[in-house]
């Protein structure tokens, strides 16, 4: 669960390995998505994130994923990304398993996710892509 990264913004085993600066960096230099998020908002996606998951490699922030989950019926996987240094490796594998596996995610009914990229990627994993569905957004101006 990351509680480290979540409560403090630490890194593994609540040492002070810069996790946010750590994660916002991961997220800039590894995604197209997910660029120019504030430390402060990050935070605050962190603390209302069901499930976090973060892969170190003693003070280097590896990978990164989390969901939301009503915990019955829907979840969705959000801002799954690995360093693209270590892509190939099995780690996004490891990310997606763990927070599936996750007890406030595992008994939910369907869950969700959004890729631009990977959608190979999820297909071996299970996921099957929705012909049936249309993905709409609505967004607020900051």
């Amino acid at each position: 669960g990351a509680p480290g990264l979540r409560l403090l913004g630490l890194g593994p085993n609540f040492l002070p390995k810069r996790g946010l600066i750590k994660l916002k960096s991961l997220l800039e230099q590894n995604t197209s998505w997910a660029k120019h998020r504030d430390i402060n908002d990050l935070k605050n996606m962190l603390s209302n994130s069901n499930v976090v998951v973060s892969l170190w490699k003693k003070s280097a922030l590896l990978g990164f994923g989390r969901a939301t989950s009503d915990r019955i019926y829907r979840a969705v996987l959000w801002d799954i990304v690995v360093d693209n240094k270590y892509h190939n490796l099995g780690l996004g594998k490891i990310l997606v398993n763990t927070i599936l596996n996750n007890s406030l995610i595992s008994n939910t009914e369907k869950i969700y996710l959004m890729t631009t990229n990977c959608k190979n990627f999820y297909s071996k994993m299970g996921f099957i892509q929705q012909e049936n569905q249309t993905l709409m957004t609505f967004m607020k101006d900051k």
